[in-house]
């Protein structure tokens, strides 16, 4: 049986067309320091390149 890698499961999810989502780094303190314009952009999650999702995709047999 292929087990889901739990470190891959915390820090990543799959959105509902299937594609790998991530958190934004640096978003945890500094926050002053910040512009707005930044911080709403680091709100939001990103997508996972292709080339790395592949590898992730395979850590996660189950899905999420």
């Amino acid at each position: 049986m292929q087990k889901t890698k739990k470190s891959i499961a915390k820090r990543f999810k799959i959105s509902g067309r299937g594609k790998l989502l991530r958190r934004t780094p640096g978003f945890r303190h500094l926050l002053a320091t910040k512009s707005s314009k930044q911080k709403r952009r680091a709100s939001k999650d990103k997508l996972v390149a292709p080339g790395h999702a592949a590898a992730l995709m395979r850590a996660l047999p189950h899905g999420l």
